[in-house]
C-alpha cells in the first residue's frame, strides 16, 4: 500500500512516511492510493470476528504489508483492549458506544493504534525525538496525550482553545505532565488548527525539531476508525441490506470530519450500508455544501457540543478526493451522505426526550447524531440505524445535569484527573508564541 496526497503534487509514500510526515509536503492530506473492495467471503469472515479480528483483517488491507501480519495483529490487540458494545436504545436504533477507552471518547481507538504504529516505525528508523502537535476542540487532545504518554522518542504538544473545552476534557491531558505539554490558546479551535498548520509549514523549525501530526489530518488517525463501522455491522442481530433491501444508516456526529470520512472509506471497500448522516451542530459547513454545492468555510461558533465546533473541517479535502473520480462527484456524494444540523436547543430536547423515554444518557455530541439519524430514517421511510456515541456523558456533566437534572456517574479516569495538579502554558493565537514553546522544551 502506498499513500498519495489529496493535492496531487507529492510522490506516493510508504505507510511509515505518511504516519511520521502528517500532512503531505504539498499541503494536501495523505489517502490510500487504492481501495480494494472486500469479497463476499471477506464480509462473511468479518461478520464472525470480534473487534480485534476485524481490525487485523482490515488492517492488512488498509496498511499493506509494511508491518508483518503477526506483528500487526498483536499491535492491534494491545491497542484495542476495551469493549465497544452496540446497545439498542429504541426500536430500529442502535448506539455504538465508543467511549469505554482510557479517555472516554471515540478517539481512543485510532489514537492508540496510531501511537503504536508510529513508535514502531520511529524506533526502527532510529529517529530523533519527534514532537507530536495536536489541536483539540475537546476530546482529541486527551486521547493523543494518553496514547503517547511515556512513549520514548515522542513529545506531545496539545493546543486547545482556552475556556472552550470542559473541565473534565481539559484535565485528562493537562494533568499528565512528563512528555505532554498543554498549551491554552487565546482563541478558537480554528485558531489552534491554524497554528498547527503554520508549524508544519515552517521548514526551519522542522529541521530543528522533527514534527508529526496526531489530528485526523494524519492518516494514522483516520484509518483505524474504519474498523468499528464493520464492528457495529457485525453486531447487528441480522444483516441489514439483505435481499429485502432494508436500508442501514449510520449517523456520525461530525466536526473535523475524520470519523465520517472513515465511514465513507468503509463503504467504498464493501461495508453494506446504504447511507451516512453527517450530523453537525450550527457549524454546518458540510450540510450546507450538500444542500447548495457551495463550500464556504467560516469561523466556528461555540456550542454545547464543543468538540464539533469546527468551521473549516480539514477532512473535507479527503471526502472531495474520494469522490473526485465520479463523473458528478457532488451527486455521487449526495447518494451516500445526508447532512443534518441542529442547534443547542434541539440538542437539549433530544437529551431530555431519550432519557425520559428510555433512561439512556446521551452526551450533547451523541444527541446531535441521534437527531440526524432520526431525521434520515424518517426521510428514508424506515430502516436500521446505528448511532456513533462519541463521548461519555460524564465528560459533559454540567450540560447533562442542567438539561435533564441528573448527574452522570463519573468513571474512574475522571475521578483521578479531578484531583491532580494541572500544568498549562498560556499563549495568544500567535505563531511566534507557539514556536517559542516548541523550541523551548
Amino acid at each position: 500500500m502506498r499513500f498519495v496526497s489529496t493535492a496531487g503534487r507529492t510522490s506516493p509514500v510508504t505507510l511509515a512516511e505518511a504516519l511520521l510526515e502528517g500532512p503531505a509536503p504539498d499541503g494536501g492530506l495523505f489517502v490510500p492510493e487504492r481501495l480494494e473492495p472486500l469479497s463476499a467471503a471477506d464480509l462473511a469472515l468479518l461478520r464472525s470476528q470480534p473487534l480485534t479480528g476485524i481490525s487485523a483483517v482490515l488492517g492488512r488491507r488498509l496498511y499493506g504489508s509494511e508491518v508483518p501480519e503477526d506483528e500487526l495483529a498483536a499491535l492491534l490487540e494491545d491497542a484495542l483492549d476495551f469493549p465497544i458494545p452496540l446497545t439498542p436504545i429504541e426500536p430500529g436504533i442502535h448506539c455504538l458506544e465508543l467511549f469505554h477507552g482510557p479517555t472516554l471518547a471515540f478517539k481512543d481507538v485510532a489514537s492508540r493504534v496510531m501511537a503504536r504504529l508510529m513508535a514502531r516505525f520511529a524506533t526502527a528508523a532510529g529517529d530523533a525525538e519527534t514532537t507530536v502537535i495536536v489541536a483539540t476542540s475537546g476530546d482529541t487532545g486527551s486521547a493523543v496525550a494518553h496514547a503517547f504518554s511515556g512513549v520514548a522518542g515522542f513529545r506531545v504538544c496539545v493546543l486547545y482553545p482556552d475556556g472552550l473545552v470542559t473541565e473534565a476534557q481539559r484535565r485528562l491531558f493537562t494533568t499528565l505532565g512528563g512528555n505532554v505539554t498543554a498549551v491554552a490558546v487565546e482563541g478558537t479551535f480554528d485558531d489552534c488548527q491554524s497554528l498547527a498548520r503554520e508549524a508544519f509549514a515552517d521548514g526551519e523549525l522542522r529541521r530543528q525539531r522533527p514534527l508529526a501530526s496526531a489530528n485526523s489530518i494524519n492518516i494514522g488517525r483516520l484509518l483505524p476508525q474504519v474498523f468499528y463501522y464493520f464492528h457495529a455491522w457485525s453486531q447487528l442481530p441480522s444483516p441489514p441490506l439483505d435481499d429485502a433491501g432494508e436500508p442501514l444508516v449510520f449517523s456520525t456526529p461530525s466536526g473535523n470530519f475524520g470519523n465520517l470520512t472513515a465511514g465513507l472509506i468503509a463503504k467504498r471497500i464493501g461495508l453494506p450500508v446504504s447511507r451516512f448522516v453527517a450530523a453537525t451542530n450550527v457549524n454546518d459547513v458540510v450540510p450546507a455544501y450538500l444542500r447548495s454545492g457551495d463550500y464556504a468555510p467560516r469561523g466556528s461558533v461555540a456550542t454545547i457540543s464543543n468538540a464539533m465546533d469546527v468551521g473549516n473541517p480539514s477532512n473535507f479535502a479527503r471526502i472531495v478526493h474520494l469522490y473526485s473520480s465520479a463523473g458528478e462527484p457532488l451527486e455521487h456524494l449526495r447518494r451516500d451522505l445526508a447532512g443534518h444540523a441542529f442547534d443547542d436547543q434541539a440538542t437539549r430536547r433530544a437529551m431530555r426526550d431519550v432519557h425520559d423515554r428510555t433512561g439512556y444518557l446521551l452526551d450533547p455530541h451523541t444527541a446531535v447524531g441521534y437527531l440526524g439519524l432520526k431525521a434520515e430514517l424518517e426521510a428514508q421511510g424506515g430502516g436500521t440505524g446505528v448511532l456513533l456515541a462519541t463521548a461519555h456523558p460524564a465528560k459533559f456533566a454540567e450540560t447533562v445535569q442542567t438539561t435533564i437534572g441528573t448527574d452522570p456517574p463519573a468513571p474512574p479516569a475522571l475521578q483521578r484527573s479531578a484531583h491532580l495538579p494541572e500544568r498549562i502554558i498560556e499563549i495568544p493565537a500567535d505563531y511566534a508564541a507557539l514556536r517559542d514553546v516548541l523550541l523551548g522544551g
